[in-house]
């Protein structure tokens, strides 16, 4: 990822100028919410993106933020709704500054992004992020519909994630096609190559809530399960035992009376009976399937290092 180091330290610089405020509070948490840490991998697929198109003009940077933005917001959101307490290793927005607070900053946000791609004047990248916008916030619902699910099959879940995950990062590819003026069929090449990469990324997101630390992830381990999301290392997991087994761990969840004994034991089933690597086998298979989207575009550094990305995605820490 050092390679990219350029790359961050610009997208960076361009996040710090668009997130100004006439109110201090909504600056001071917007900063606080996106500058110094995250990723920067969806402004990164825009920017790449972008250069495979050959388009390499000075407002790739600022337009690399929407993406940013538009997620930041999401996040700032999905927080609320999980009371959650840590995001990005560091206290939450609601819980530093309350609930309506995130709720605003997000809506800020989410202004900011639309004002932006219209000063710019690139109404077609407006009309796939709105669609986005939509189906990410579809997605949080049909998160939300199905806490506690136990029944929850391997095809409601992707359909979640790829609403609520992968749908931002296969704009962020997309839109780099658009805004070069590429052809038809390359934006719908970077389109399902984003989209395959962000369900590979969501499922190794997953995998994480079982297996890393809080150190690595940047959130308390097992805070999905602790939430009543029901991820596919779970709903893996849950194949190998019994309907009343598992009718019986999901009683203990639904009724808000688990013990961290309880949690413990789910863990632990997850981690032992091959959940894992199926999952992460799952996960290469999106990867494998972006990659080829890629082939109709010449050999190039640019494509290189979005390849290279790509398989980041399956072998990352965090």
């Amino acid at each position: 990822m050092d390679q990219f180091n350029p790359y961050f330290e610009r997208i960076e610089q361009e996040l710090g100028k668009v997130l100004t405020s006439n109110i201090s509070l909504i600056e001071e948490v917007a900063q606080y919410s996106l500058l110094g840490n995250g990723k920067r991998l969806r402004p990164l697929f825009f920017i790449l993106s972008c250069q495979l198109c050959d388009y390499d003009k000075h407002d790739v940077f600022t337009l690399s933020t929407i993406f940013e933005c538009l997620h930041a917001a999401s996040l700032l959101h999905d927080d609320v709704i999980d009371n959650a307490t840590i995001r990005r290793g560091k206290v939450s927005v609601n819980e530093r500054w309350g609930s309506p607070a995130a709720i605003l900053v997000g809506d800020f946000l989410f202004s900011k992004f639309s004002r932006m791609i219209i000063e710019k004047k690139h109404i077609e990248l407006l009309k796939v992020l709105a669609d986005t916008a939509t189906r990410m916030t579809e997605g949080q619902v049909l998160e939300l519909i199905n806490t506690h699910n136990w029944n929850l099959t391997r095809k409601e879940y992707m359909g979640i994630i790829t609403d609520k995950t992968a749908a931002l990062i296969s704009a962020a590819c997309a839109g780099g096609g658009i805004v070069a003026g590429a052809e038809e069929t390359h934006i719908r090449s970077l389109r399902d190559f984003g989209l395959n990469m962000g369900i590979a990324f969501q499922i190794i997101d997953d995998v994480f809530d079982y297996t890393a630390s809080a150190e690595e992830t940047g959130k308390p381990t097992g805070s999905d399960l602790k939430e009543g999301k029901i991820t596919l290392p779970l709903i893996y997991a849950l194949t190998r035992i019994t309907q009343m087994e598992r009718d019986r761990l999901g009683d203990i969840f639904k009724s808000g009376k688990a013990l961290e004994s309880d949690y413990d034991e789910v863990a632990s089933l997850v981690r032992s009976n091959g959940a894992i690597a199926r999952c992460r086998r799952d996960a290469q298979g999106y990867v494998d399937r972006a990659a080829a989207y890629l082939r109709f575009f010449p050999d190039s550094l640019i494509k290189e290092g979005l390849l290279k990305l790509n398989q980041f995605i399956v072998t990352r820490s965090n």
